[in-house]
């Protein structure tokens, strides 16, 4: 049994009072013992939020007691981290590329690791060009580039209607509608266009990998962003395949790889034709993107 139940109300006199540091302190002892990374960071977030308060917030009121309301709003928050809930989609957002995303459980949430593929993209982006992100999710990429390429058309495409709602909310948010556009659509049929560059976070995990995941990957995150065919190799087949007739000459393919993918995939560009393919590692020194480019 935890100690201190949260029904316990602020109100109540002594020490059975919540003041914000005693729910902080708890959630972080519940957290821990629920084997969450990061117990501590978890719980100012989620109480920052619930209080409409920034972490400075937080410490500079580390002593004001909560009142019964404010308990009845976290309370719901702490009990679905604790199931292991990814705490993005409890607060609805997160961080990418120095940008706030709009996030649900529709959308994979995006990670740090990603913004190696934006990296690698504007290493390899002109002054201008079509950029296609395929299995766009929350349009992270995509926005992300178009706010470094202000030339640049950038076209989303996602198989997923609720997705693609997601991605749209974080156009809008960033007021790129002019320059990135939305399509529904399967990475098996890519637009029949040409593009300077195609970029992708595609899915690439294998049936044999599915249960050694995380728990907030594997219960909640979309299995439909994440499960992939033949060992995680079938997506990739069907980008390289389609992308030598969809890239123009001296054009990018730029994929996420998983990290034990790194020399499949590489074989797969050069068996489609493509040249300069390299590997980029990520900032672990896992392999992460695999990239050619179409002479």
């Amino acid at each position: 049994m935890m100690r201190n139940s949260l029904k316990h109300k602020p109100e109540q006199r002594g020490s059975e009072t919540w003041s914000l540091l005693r729910l902080l302190r708890w959630m972080t002892d519940y957290f821990s013992e629920k084997g969450i990374d990061n117990p501590r960071l978890d719980a100012e977030l989620l109480l920052a939020r619930t209080l409409k308060l920034d972490r400075v917030g937080l410490y500079l009121n580390y002593d004001r007691p909560l009142l019964a309301a404010e308990l009845d709003l976290i309370r719901p928050l702490v009990k679905r981290r604790g199931q292991r809930e990814p705490l993005q989609y409890l607060l609805g957002s997160t961080e990418f590329w120095s940008l706030e995303f709009v996030v649900s459980p529709a959308v994979l949430i995006p990670r740090a690791d990603t913004e190696i593929l934006v990296e690698e993209a504007l290493s390899r982006a002109g002054a201008e060009g079509q950029l296609l992100d395929v299995g766009t999710g929350s349009g992270a990429i995509a926005i992300s580039l178009a706010t470094e390429l202000s030339a640049w058309q950038m076209t989303g495409l996602d198989i997923c209607p609720q997705a693609l709602d997601i991605a749209q909310k974080n156009v809008e948010k960033h007021q790129l509608d002019k320059r990135v556009q939305l399509l529904q659509g399967d990475l098996a049929e890519l637009p029949r266009q040409h593009y300077d560059l195609i970029v992708s976070n595609p899915p690439y995990i294998s049936s044999q990998e599915w249960d050694s995941l995380m728990p907030e990957v594997r219960c909640f995150e979309p299995r439909l962003a994440l499960l992939a065919e033949q060992d995680g190799l079938d997506c990739y087949q069907k980008l390289v395949n389609q992308a030598r007739s969809r890239l123009v000459s001296k054009g990018w393919l730029l994929v996420e790889i998983g990290y034990q993918q790194s020399a499949a995939v590489r074989s797969l560009f050069a068996a489609a034709g493509f040249k300069d393919i390299f590997v980029r590692e990520d900032y672990s020194g896992q392999p992460r993107v695999v990239g050619g480019c179409l002479h």
